[in-house]
């Protein structure tokens, strides 16, 4: 997907945000097939197993019943339609999950060659809020950061100083 083309920025302040909420002793169900991300969450001493590539708007039944401490979601929720059903199911007591910011200044993500690779959702920060607080999660730790592009445009200096990644710890609400 990156074809050696990686993400950085975003994954140094995924890795900061996660070693500060997860130790290395919980298992993690990382929503979303094997990626380099997963890769780099191993290197670290992280214990992740992903799901399969299923649908998971569809069939989220392997991963409401995994048995792991953590899950982890790093750019996933915005491709589901229907994100709270796996939410709402996760068995895990925490979650760290990042999303793409909707931008006022761009549309959505739409790959036209790949049809896994589009987002249903751009959320705003109140609304992935409201997801994971209707879904029975409680935030307890939020990050934000830009993603500057080495590219010329009004669209390139909006990203310097527009948020677009959103990170959040959230734990299980006790019943």
């Amino acid at each position: 997907m990156y074809e050696n083309n990686f993400p950085n920025k975003r994954y140094k302040h995924t890795l900061a945000f996660l070693q500060k909420h997860i130790d290395t002793s919980e298992s993690i169900l990382d929503l979303g097939v094997e990626n380099p991300f997963s890769e780099i969450m191993k290197s670290k001493g992280y214990n992740v197993k992903n799901t399969l590539g299923e649908d998971l708007d569809i069939n989220f039944q392997n991963a409401a019943q995994a048995d792991s401490d953590v899950v982890t979601a790093f750019e996933i929720f915005e491709h589901l339609v229907a994100p709270f059903n796996v939410l709402k199911e996760i068995k895990a007591e925490k979650l760290v999950a990042s999303i793409p910011m909707r931008l006022w200044f761009s549309p959505a993500y739409r790959s036209k060659t790949d049809p896994w690779d589009r987002h249903y959702h751009e959320f705003e920060d109140w609304q992935f809020d409201w997801l994971l607080e209707k879904a029975g999660w409680t935030i307890k730790d939020t990050a934000k950061w830009t993603n500057p592009t080495k590219k010329i445009g009004i669209r390139p200096i909006l990203r310097y100083f527009t948020n677009r990644y959103y990170i959040v710890y959230a734990e299980r609400t006790q019943k």
